[in-house]
C-alpha cells in the first residue's frame, strides 16, 4: 500500500525533526515506535487503516 509507506516516511521525518530540536527524547521515540508495533498487531489495526485510507482519499479528492 503506497499510503502506508508515505505515512511511514512522513512520520519518520517528523520524529527525526523533533529529536533534532530536542522536543522529543530518544526514549520517547522508541516508546512511540514500540506502541505502534503493538497497535498494528491488535484488533484496532483494521479500523485505523480504514480511517487513514479514507483521509487519504479525501485529501486527494480536495487536492486534485
Amino acid at each position: 500500500m503506497a499510503f502506508s509507506v508515505s505515512a511511514l516516511v512522513l512520520f519518520g521525518i517528523i520524529v527525526a525533526i523533533f529529536i533534532r530540536n530536542k522536543q522529543l527524547k530518544t526514549g520517547h521515540a522508541i516508546m512511540a515506535a514500540l506502541f505502534g508495533f503493538m497497535l498494528s498487531q491488535s484488533n484496532m489495526a483494521s479500523p485505523i487503516t480504514q480511517f487513514l485510507q479514507s483521509v487519504s482519499k479525501a485529501i486527494s479528492g480536495i487536492a486534485g
